[in-house]
């Protein structure tokens, strides 16, 4: 592969990876085929990142191939003999290149069990149903071959330098192809400007254990970790992470989205939280520094039938309706916050601050407990898949008073076809306001137990923050000069219309 004589920008190789996705546009489904972008990128960068710390090498040590390849044998991932991506390239002319890839995708997880255990194994190139019959699946594949090989997708760290282009171009793509999932996007991507206003209001600190157990492809997570400072001289996060998700596809997503941001150390479990919650230490949930989520909106089917007999015990506060598990979510990530210290940040439908029922129960309990630190209302329109406005819920185990802030962000952002935004001045505000913690005219309140207590726990917001805007007075005598007016001129347009029809002798 020709090596690029510059190092290409963040949008040329955004840009050039986008390209790349025409090969299966149209035949293969947005849902579908960005697992094939995502994990060929994966593989190239894989290949280039070997290839460059090889040469490093041989710069070194001349050939001294044994010295070479014990030092090769300890670096973040192995590559096997012939499974680079100039092997792929050699074979692209092969009827049965599907075939060959996938098996080199199995001697990559073979040799990196670890790590990269199972990433693969929800894609096959080799595919019928989603590639085509062998003719066309081979000039798929062949056609996705060559828009890799080009000169600003050369990955290797020598011409990318050390910045996290490769990690960004990665988060890139994921967006891209949520948006055109539509409804299914929402299931692994949150917006990243949200996944950054989160982060900044949950603010972890170096050292922190960080949970997402709602984890979709890792982004949300990683935003947060990206709040953390790097270990001193290193290039790694100061804390440890952790997340659970159902989607197997999502799951090795989340994985290689991991790897490529250089947090592979991140455990990355496959699985339902609320049924098989993964993350245990002993017999217990594994407690965390910060916990945060965007989990699905009112999830049908979420395990109501076994929570009252559910061995960790996160439905004291009450069991939420069958069809709802908004709450299931949220007593979870409650009971795996870190006690006196531990903080929670998640993403909810407005339903949660009002539903009757069980829900009001649960929210009753835990606003008593004292554990609700803050309610934020986000403009419409935001997320993949649901125009509805949603909501940020922040609980704090580590409160030192009793009330409870409540920001209404739903009316400042930037609007858009498919979606809306929130730029950086909305973020700032949202987040000064929260750090501040005090009133606001027409934007924020600081409501009291007894307030809350007097709206029997109905977190609706605008209970809360009174946005009314008072309409101008109006000057009935000025409106009734204006009628007059209006009413003298069209008089003189009809005798005017009338007295032309006449000259027409049409009237």
């Amino acid at each position: 592969m020709a090596v690029a004589t510059s190092k290409p920008t963040q949008d040329e190789i955004n840009s050039t990876l986008w390209q790349a996705c025409d090969t299966f546009r149209g035949v293969v489904d947005p849902s579908e085929y960005k697992n094939y972008i995502l994990v060929f990128m994966f593989l190239k960068y894989l290949s280039d990142v070997w290839a460059d710390k090889y040469d490093e090498y041989k710069k070194q040590y001349g050939n001294d191939e044994e010295l070479i390849k014990r030092k090769m044998s300890r670096e973040r991932f192995v590559l096997p003999e012939n499974c680079s991506f100039d092997y792929i390239k050699s074979k692209k002319n092969e009827n049965n290149l599907g075939s060959i890839i996938n098996k080199i995708l199995e001697k990559i997880e073979d040799e990196n069990k670890s790590k990269l255990e199972g990433v693969f194994r929800n894609v096959d190139f080799n595919s019928d149903t989603n590639l085509g019959q062998v003719k066309d699946r081979n000039r798929r594949l062949k056609n996705l071959i060559d828009d890799f090989d080009k000169p600003k997708l050369n990955f290797r760290p020598s011409v990318i330098g050390t910045e996290d282009i490769i990690g960004n171009a990665y988060m890139y793509l994921i967006e891209r192809f949520a948006s055109d999932a539509g409804k299914k996007g929402g299931e692994f991507y949150t917006p990243h400007e949200v996944s950054e206003l989160l982060a900044r209001l949950i603010a972890p600190k170096a050292g922190d254990r960080i949970c997402d157990p709602a984890g979709g492809s890792g982004s949300l997570l990683i935003t947060v970790a990206e709040q953390v400072p790097f270990k001193t001289g290193t290039h790694i996060r100061n804390c440890s992470l952790y997340a659970q998700e159902s989607n197997g596809s999502t799951w090795a997503l989340a994985k290689m989205n991991m790897f490529l941001h250089e947090m592979d150390a991140a455990h990355i479990e496959w699985g339902d939280t609320i049924n098989n919650p993964r993350l245990i230490e002993g017999d217990n949930l594994m407690k965390f520094d910060v916990v945060v989520a965007n989990p699905p909106f009112s999830l049908d089917k979420w395990g109501a039938e076994a929570a009252a007999n559910d061995p960790h015990k996160r439905f004291l506060r009450g069991v939420p309706p069958k069809t709802k598990g908004d709450f299931a979510f949220i007593l979870h990530m409650v009971e795996t916050a870190v006690e006196h210290t531990g903080k929670v940040g998640v993403i909810v439908p407005h339903g949660v601050l009002f539903r009757g029922s069980s829900e009001k129960v649960i929210r009753e309990k835990l606003i008593r407990e004292n554990l609700l630190e803050a309610v934020i209302g986000l403009p419409a329109n935001l997320f993949f898949g649901t125009g509805i406005p949603a909501a940020i819920l922040l609980f704090n185990k580590g409160k030192k008073h009793n009330d409870v802030l409540f920001i209404d962000a739903s009316k400042e952002y930037e609007s858009g076809k498919k979606q809306n935004k929130l730029r950086e001045e909305h973020l700032a505000k949202i987040v000064s306001t929260y750090r501040s913690f005090a009133d606001m005219p027409k934007y924020a309140h600081r409501a009291t137990l007894q307030e809350i207590e007097g709206n029997d726990f109905n977190l609706n917001i605008p209970r809360y923050v009174d946005t009314f805007e008072a309409e101008e007075a109006i000057d009935l005598k000025a409106v009734q000069k204006e009628i007059a007016q209006l009413e003298d001129e069209l008089v003189k347009v009809k005798t005017q219309i009338s007295t032309y029809l006449k000259e027409l002798g049409l009237n």
